[in-house]
């Protein structure tokens, strides 16, 4: 929470190496407009790469079940893969899987592979039986899995090859610090949140949360609240008009503000606040995975994003296509992300929040760094 972006810090130390060449994108799409990625790490003067560096391959990404421009998880993750090939001068590809099984997921690997494309990014669970499969049947790719875990479809023990990385992000603890931002700049109302799939990364993020809104009530004297009726999980990340309806349901009953972890959904959920906002109503979201503020940007030029609760998901793709390129790639290993390595948190700059939040925010976050603050990452007696 300094005025620099937050960067993840890896268990490896990776050098820098100069950018060489323009990047080619496949995928038939620029970056998509919306969130703001982390900024790009400068080039260091080095003329070679490190022994045993692969700086010759195509760098593929299959999407999950939302859209490559959801302003969240797939988008933000495409984003990270972009910088990367652009920065270190590879080709990128994105595809999109034609639906949601093992096989579906499995055949767009497939079309990236013999694409040439042989580091593949997969974010999100659903990849987990597939990336099990392909590890093997593709031993000679690279993969990163991001929220998930390599597995067979009847055995839930990881199995993480040499070939893979899988990450994980902390999301409960990004949850509490934007739990406590959102009561601190409210001090009294009512908050509501909106999920997409109920699954795990989505529910930390909602735990989280809630034990951030409480936290602030004890110890800053803030009084919000939510109400069981306002945690809602739709079911999908891809549905914008239920998001949009669910929002205007929630803020017909008071709400002053929602935290969205729905990918498409939570599209639909700041469209609401936007059509609001521009009628002169004051109502508020809470962004997820990416800085989402413009996303917020209403015709007075202010947003309704009040702030966003982040995981470095676009640094974490970027960080993994520059390890394979200096030969430092974390096959084998699991790697989590939280506030002790900078991997979570709420962006650098926040337009909504008062100078006296964001203080008392990286109070709060410099105590959760040390270890003095525990975030549970279970519900407990929380709501969902």
């Amino acid at each position: 929470m300094k005025k620099s972006a937050l960067l993840l810090v890896l268990t490896l130390v990776f050098s820098i190496l100069a950018a060489c060449g323009k990047s080619n994108n496949e995928g038939g799409s620029g970056s998509p407009a919306g969130s703001a990625p982390a900024a790009s790490p400068s080039a260091s003067e080095s003329s070679a790469p490190p022994a045993g560096a692969n700086t010759n391959f195509k760098v593929g990404m299959a999407t999950d079940s939302g859209t490559i421009d959801d302003k969240s998880f797939n988008q933000g993750t495409w984003e990270g893969v972009e910088r990367a090939a652009k920065d270190l001068g590879l080709e990128d590809k994105y595809l999109k899987p034609a639906g949601t099984t093992e096989a579906d997921y499995l055949t767009t690997i497939g079309n990236l592979y013999d694409a040439g494309y042989k580091f593949i990014v997969a974010p999100g669970f659903k990849f987990e039986t597939a990336i099990f499969a392909a590890q093997d049947k593709y031993s000679d790719a690279k993969f990163v899995l991001i929220d998930g875990a390599p597995h067979t479809a009847d055995d839930p023990t990881p199995v993480v090859k040499p070939n893979t990385v899988s990450i994980f992000f902390a999301e409960h603890e990004s949850g509490f610090v934007a739990g406590i931002a959102t009561a601190l700049q409210l001090k009294e109302g009512e908050a509501g949140f909106i999920g997409g799939m109920e699954i795990p990364p989505v529910q930390k993020y909602n735990w989280g949360f809630q034990q951030g809104i409480q936290y602030a009530n004890d110890n800053f004297g803030t009084k919000v609240s939510i109400k069981k009726e306002n945690v809602i999980y739709q079911g999908t990340f891809a549905d914008v008009a239920a998001g949009q309806q669910i929002a205007a349901q929630m803020y017909d009953r008071g709400v002053k503000a929602i935290f969205t972890a729905a990918g498409g959904v939570g599209v639909g959920a700041i469209q609401e606040a936007k059509t609001r906002g521009d009628a002169g109503k004051e109502v508020w979201i809470i962004g997820v995975d990416v800085d989402q503020y413009q996303d917020g940007v209403l015709k007075n030029g202010k947003s309704i994003i009040l702030t966003s609760a982040m995981k470095k998901i676009d640094q974490a793709a970027y960080d993994m296509v520059k390890a394979e390129t200096e030969g430092k790639f974390p096959g084998g290993q699991t790697l989590t992300f939280d506030s002790k390595n900078d991997g979570v948190g709420i962006p650098a700059e926040n337009p909504n929040l008062s100078q006296d939040t964001v203080a008392k925010v990286n109070e709060v976050f410099a105590k959760l760094k040390s270890g003095e603050i525990k975030v549970a990452a279970e519900q407990g007696n929380l709501i969902k």
